[in-house]
């Protein structure tokens, strides 16, 4: 009885304290800050930078952020009317992309890195060392693949669903630790400071670059495809190119063309909405968080944490699952 009062009051004074701190978080963000006229907030206003933002080499981080002079002819100094040199804006070098011969490791590639590194120790730590009455690191990574191998042979069948569940798992887990990793604190501080103000973050999740949903979206397509091939040969093109018909002078002919065109036309359509699907839910998940942070600081972001944890999942489950149902489609086709 003491030990479960004692924890009754430890939780009681635990929600005291985030209510108070939700209080507090009101009053000095900037909601409240405008409300009450305490001055310009606790958190200075966010800026949303859409394009990754390089990070090494530190000559083009430097360029891009606009805190020196980039070595390229086209951005010298140019006269301007009067006799007086001017250079490039600054604050126009912070968002353009990266030239065509140029390469830097920006911070949504490191960050994909970043969960590649983790993906990897996680399932070497967790199934490393096998043990016959497995711990519960072991059982939770076990739980894991289990669940993973049991829900595509539930879609392509047991012998192809142990065939495509590396690729498939390897997706799913990708973009899952992608979007989780993103919510820890570092990600948000983590950085290049100049004059006290954040320039670049050292780590941005990669699904808020729209290169990393592009680059899985195009590795779908192409697992599918081969595997379209790799069950019906070169017939598995009848099914966007049905000339049969035509080619018998039938009416019907008409139709199969047009339906195959729709095919052909719905695969590449795939590419397209896999990526922004992912890009968009990810980048709207940390504009949620950045501006929630910025609104009612401290507490009121958690909620918006556990909300991202769960859109995360979502996200992740829906690109594995709708890679293994198209899958399916590709291998059971058949001409009718």
């Amino acid at each position: 009885m003491p030990a479960s009062a004692g924890a009754k009051r430890l939780l009681m004074a635990a929600g005291v304290g985030l209510l108070v701190l939700l209080v507090v978080g009101f009053v000095f963000g900037a909601i409240g800050s405008k409300m009450f006229g305490i001055g310009d907030g606790f958190l200075s206003k966010p800026e949303i930078h859409l394009p990754p933002q390089p990070i090494f080499p530190a000559s083009t981080r430097d360029y891009h952020l606009g805190l020196a002079e980039s070595s390229d002819k086209s951005h010298e100094t140019k006269p301007a009317e009067g006799g007086h040199e001017t250079t490039d804006s600054k604050e126009a070098h912070h968002s353009k992309p990266l030239g065509l011969t140029k390469f830097a490791v920006t911070n949504t590639l490191l960050s994909s890195w970043v969960a590649t590194i983790v993906i990897i120790i996680f399932f070497v730590a967790g199934a490393g060392k096998k043990s016959l009455i497995p711990g519960r690191f072991q059982a939770l990574v076990e739980t894991l693949l289990e669940t993973a191998i049991n829900f595509c042979e539930s879609v392509v069948g047991r012998e192809i669903g142990r065939k495509v569940f590396p690729v498939v798992a390897t997706i799913f887990f990708f973009v899952l630790f992608n979007a989780w990793l993103a919510l820890f604190p570092f990600y948000q501080f983590a950085g290049f400071v100049q004059d006290g103000e954040l320039k670049a973050h050292l780590l941005r999740s990669a699904g808020t670059d729209l290169n990393m949903p592009l680059a899985l979206a195009l590795i779908s397509f192409a697992f599918v495809e081969y595997w379209g091939f790799r069950a019906h040969g070169f017939g598995y093109l009848k099914k966007f190119f049905a000339l049969g018909n035509l080619f018998r002078l039938r009416p019907s002919g008409l139709i199969d063309v047009f339906v195959g065109f729709l095919e052909l036309i719905s695969e590449f359509v795939r590419v397209v909405s896999f990526t922004f699907r992912l890009f968009g839910n990810m980048t709207a998940g940390e504009i949620l968080v950045v501006m929630i942070t910025f609104l009612v600081p401290f507490v009121a972001a958690e909620f918006v944490f556990g909300l991202e944890l769960l859109v995360g999942l979502i996200q992740a489950i829906i690109f594995a699952a709708l890679t293994l149902v198209f899958l399916s489609v590709a291998v059971s086709h058949e001409e009718h």
